[in-house]
């Protein structure tokens, strides 16, 4: 059972608003954690709060917020950006 990774073209917008090199972090950081893994609730974490449901994963000092569908094998990427900015949305 492996879950494959979908991101919303919101999410996908954020992720072209960062520089090139944050992007290309990004990116080979769900190819190597996320993409094809058994668990992802092992390298994320729970949010909390009006957040409640959602999970929170650290890519240096860039967040990835994301909806896990375990019926679907399914981690939809809602959102990303900046630890100081992303969860003002």
């Amino acid at each position: 059972m492996s879950y494959s990774v979908d991101i919303t073209p919101e999410a996908e917008n954020s992720i072209k608003k960062l520089d090139r090199r944050t992007q290309i972090e990004i990116k080979e950081w769900i190819d190597k954690h996320l993409e094809g893994c058994e668990d992802p609730r092992r390298t994320g974490k729970a949010l909390s709060g009006p957040e409640k449901g959602k999970w929170r994963y650290r890519v240096g000092d860039h967040r990835l917020i994301a909806k896990i569908y375990d019926g679907h094998l399914l981690i939809l990427i809602v959102g990303a950006g900046h630890r100081k900015n992303v969860y003002l949305r």
